[in-house]
């Protein structure tokens, strides 16, 4: 059985897909993975194509049938919403007999090998593109956990450019940052399984006054997918009740490098004024 999410799988098959399975594809996206749970009937129903159509689908993806695809969605609905004891169980139940140290890197390298294979390159130019274009602001947020990649992210972005704005992670305080959100500006959010309310709903008002909105999320998929321009979907599975953020943080000091490279005298001028800063205020220590 491959390891791949019925996400990705259609997504590996896009281009080979009729229109019939395009548009069903859109439905089981729509609201995945509950979107696929009902029967086979109302599947086909709400996408407005016949039941073979779907058996044909489920088949080209890698099932054999629509029961075997079924019980993959129940799989993922289980691991997108459990919490840090349940993930804890799973590795347990099913861990190897090798070291931990072992385990824990060959997931964080097969982790790390799924994510960039399947990130779409012209949407990878696209969020630099948005990213480097100083007309624009740029906001960003991150949850309870996320926080902490969201800080790393704004750190290097206020370096490389100006009109960077971290949104504060106390969701009371949000309605002063949306107050100055425009259209056009970027918003990124940080949003990985358990997914959280208070995200979704200020993408949603982001959203609203025309801001784009990047995401980084994980295999499930963040529902903060419905109102995102781009996003990086990163694997994050390992043998530990957390989950890994090594893809994330990857998939961000990329976009960091290339951004740098977009407008690099202009950068280049700031890490001077910054660097003379430090050195004005002896921020850091000096060994000559």
């Amino acid at each position: 059985m491959s390891d791949k999410t019925i996400a990705e799988r259609l997504s590996v098959h896009r281009d080979s897909l009729t229109r019939a399975e395009r548009q069903l594809t859109e439905i089981i996206l729509k609201n995945y993975p509950v979107s696929g749970l009902g029967t086979i009937t109302t599947l086909a129903e709400a996408a407005d194509v016949s039941t073979p159509t779907v058996a044909r689908l489920v088949q080209k993806i890698g099932f054999s049938g629509f029961p075997e695809f079924q019980a993959a969605l129940r799989q993922e609905l289980d691991e997108k919403i459990s919490g840090p004891i349940v993930k804890r169980d799973i590795w347990s139940d099913n861990a190897p007999g090798e070291h931990l140290l072992n385990r824990f890197t060959e997931a964080v390298i097969s982790n790390i090998r799924q994510t960039l294979n399947q990130v779409d390159l012209d949407e990878f130019e696209k969020a630099c593109d948005l990213l480097s274009d100083d007309r624009r602001t740029v906001y960003i947020v991150g949850g309870r956990i996320t926080r902490t990649l969201a800080d790393y992210f704004f750190l290097h972005l206020q370096v490389i450019r100006e009109k960077v704005t971290h949104i504060s992670s106390n969701s009371n305080a949000w309605a002063h940052y949306l107050l100055d959100i425009k259209e056009g500006d970027v918003v990124v959010v940080f949003d990985v399984r358990r997914y959280e309310a208070s995200t979704l709903k200020l993408a949603e008002m982001a959203k609203e006054k025309g801001a784009k909105i990047i995401l980084f999320t994980d295999q499930w998929h963040s529902p903060v997918e419905d109102y995102a321009d781009i996003v990086f979907s990163n694997r994050i599975a390992v043998p530990s009740a957390w989950d890994s953020s090594v893809s994330t943080m990857l998939m961000m000091e990329i976009i960091i490098a290339k951004v740098q490279e977009h407008n690099w005298p202009k950068t280049r001028e700031r890490m001077e004024h910054l660097e003379d800063m430090f050195d004005r205020t002896r921020f850091f220590r000096k060994f000559t």
